[in-house]
């Protein structure tokens, strides 16, 4: 799916809506507890419950991989699924390493005769330009690079005010800034987007006068506690350039044998909020 594909099924599902599949076995419902595949059960249901408000869903590889070689199945199973549908894939990995590494790691979850073939990747900027370039050699497929972050950590780092630089340079206030102007000449609109956290929405004009165009995945919507009309506000663009992640808020709306059909409520009730800014 590409940034026009994306853009199209959001017109056509009046919805921007991406769903965090983060499975905890510790909040699985005890309904579902007996299946062969715990986490694939779940995953099913709740992909089955809200792909008539989501366009996107976003696996957190954390709850995958702590399971091993079992959890890496249930993804599979899962990111399997997952294609028979028009939704765009993120693999919220979280990756950033030297070149080759890099290249290992964007072969592994992006390539599309590999066994995950997602549409998108989420990667840390902290290493440079040549750990990100590698995922976005991979043609059709996106890097979704770290910028603003909402966990309370991202102050220590994102937040830094810097000065100085290479003389004949220009630098802008903020370490996130900094981050977002140097990886535009990386990449564009069509091949990276960025995290910028929904608790940190009084930023987002900075954000915006550095990125316009491109495409943001926000978490923190929902259980986090941040607002959907700041975001709208600040960070909608004239093709939404938005995907609004919600994961727990959706998971485990429902703790019983009804959790698919609160999970559908629940997706429904944000992409009601959704539609109307959807032109």
């Amino acid at each position: 799916m590409n940034r026009t594909e994306l853009i199209a099924e959001i017109r056509r599902k009046k919805s921007f809506l991406c769903v965090g599949l983060d499975p905890d076995m510790n909040k699985i419902p005890a309904c579902l507890q007996q299946e062969e595949d715990v986490i694939f059960a779940f995953n099913k249901a709740i992909i089955d419950a809200t792909l008539d408000y989501a366009v996107a869903y976003k696996p957190n590889l954390a709850f995958y991989e702590a399971y091993g070689l079992k959890g890496m199945m249930s993804l599979k199973k899962t990111i399997d699924y997952l294609r028979r549908f028009n939704v765009f894939t993120i693999a919220d990995a979280k990756r950033g390493d030297i070149g080759n590494t890099s290249l290992k790691y964007a072969q592994a979850y992006l390539d599309p005769a590999g066994d995950f073939n997602f549409n998108a990747i989420t990667v840390a900027p902290y290493m440079g330009e040549d750990s990100v370039k590698p995922f976005l050699q991979v043609p059709d497929k996106f890097v979704v690079l770290l910028a603003l972050t909402s966990n309370p950590g991202a102050r220590d780092f994102q937040n830094l005010e810097i000065t100085g630089g290479a003389e004949g340079t220009s630098l802008e206030k903020h370490l996130y800034e900094q981050v977002l102007r140097t990886s535009t000449t990386w990449g564009d609109a069509d091949n990276m987007m960025y995290v910028v956290g929904a608790t940190r929405a009084e930023f987002l004009s900075d954000v915006r006068r550095i990125v316009p165009n491109h495409f943001l995945l926000v978490p923190g919507v929902g259980a986090q506690g941040g607002s959907l009309e700041e975001v709208c506000r600040y960070g909608l663009t004239d093709d939404i350039g938005l995907l609004i992640n919600a994961s727990r808020s959706i998971l485990y709306a429902g703790k019983d044998t009804d959790f698919a059909e609160a999970a559908r409520a629940e997706a429904a009730r944000m992409q009601q909020q959704m539609q109307a800014y959807v032109r």
